[in-house]
């Protein structure tokens, strides 16, 4: 059930759908491209679904003036600069992407890119110049780990009071969740607690990193989130569950597939503001001038049947705070 929402800074969203409507040139078709890193983000999709609906409110119409190109790597990150190179080549005016490695890819080839999530610190890994003017052909939504931190680890200590040790695991043969993991060990160092860093850089490594946590018994588990690391999360939940672990995650939906808690972006959100800036696009506006921008809402979600069948007890001041308990 929803409760509230916790709501970020406010940031302006610009060019309602009647103004980009009214910048369509007469009788032009617009190609979109999208990049998912596991699965084609098409219009069946829940997000490609997000993207379609609000292009159509700023009258950009699937199958009348608008069409979809959706492209993925399947999990396997050396095929991402294959699928940008397609997508130039059949000339779609804007990518949207997921993830880091996909920016990355886009960048190099000019195509006007707008990151809906998962890019990680953009200035730091260099994508763009800053975030108020990226500079260059990719613009999206904020990645704001060093801030969300603070509040997942407290979260996690609602549960934990004796949290010392936390076990962080993330991708780090990706920048951007490198970036991120490193922010929010050093938002762990701030409370006093001590960071077990488990890094992955394919499925097979995650049996290690099992044998690394059980082994340094960990009082609680943040899993910084990608393609790697939520294509495997239910390794995550089991392991979680049998060692009796409290952990936290970055996105609601993996909360609602098994995992304990979250608190994170919301991603509908997200996508609802990625496609707003692709119509912006569409209607003359370059990457170049638009600001990242940052999300407005981050939900928290509680599995309370996980935190039942696990033996963790979640105290009646958590429950009372989450926008969502599943039961």
């Amino acid at each position: 059930m929803r409760r509230r929402e916790f709501i970020g800074s406010l940031a302006a969203v610009a060019a309602l759908g009647t103004r980009s409507g009214r910048a369509q040139s007469p009788g032009r078709a617009y190609h979109l491209g999208t990049f998912h890193p596991v699965v084609p983000m098409t219009e069946s999709t829940p997000f490609g679904k997000i993207i379609v609906k609000v292009l159509a409110q700023h009258g950009y119409i699937l199958g009348q003036n608008l069409t979809l190109d959706a492209r993925s790597s399947m999990g396997d990150n050396a095929k991402i600069p294959a699928s940008m190179q397609e997508l130039k080549a059949a000339n779609v005016d804007v990518i949207i992407v997921i993830g880091f490695p996909a920016a990355l890819a886009a960048k190099s080839i000019g195509v006007p890119t707008i990151g809906a999530n998962g890019l990680g610190d953009p200035v730091a890994t260099h994508l763009i110049e800053n975030e108020a003017r990226p500079g260059g052909n990719i613009t999206g939504i904020s990645d704001v780990a060093s801030v969300l931190t603070t509040k997942r680890l407290s979260l996690l200590k609602e549960v934990a009071p004796k949290l010392r040790k936390i076990a962080m695991i993330w991708n780090e043969d990706d920048l951007g969740m490198t970036l991120r993991y490193q922010a929010s060990a050093k938002g762990a160092e701030s409370i006093g607690a001590e960071v077990l860093a488990v890094g992955v850089r394919e499925p097979d490594d995650f049996n290690e990193a099992f044998e690394v946590m059980g082994r340094e018994k960990p009082d609680g588990i943040l899993m910084v989130a990608d393609a790697l690391t939520n294509l495997n999360r239910k390794r995550v939940f089991e392991f979680a569950a049998a060692r009796k672990l409290p952990a936290i995650y970055e996105y609601d939906f993996i909360v609602r597939d098994g995992g304990l808690m979250s608190y994170g972006p919301d991603l509908t959100e997200s996508f609802e503001r990625a496609a707003a800036m692709a119509a912006r696009v569409f209607a003359g506006a370059k990457p170049a001038d638009l600001p990242f921008e940052q999300p407005t809402k981050y939900p928290f979600a509680i599995n309370l049947k996980t935190a039942k069948n696990t033996g963790i007890e979640v105290p009646p001041t958590l429950l009372a705070l989450a926008d969502e308990v599943i039961e």
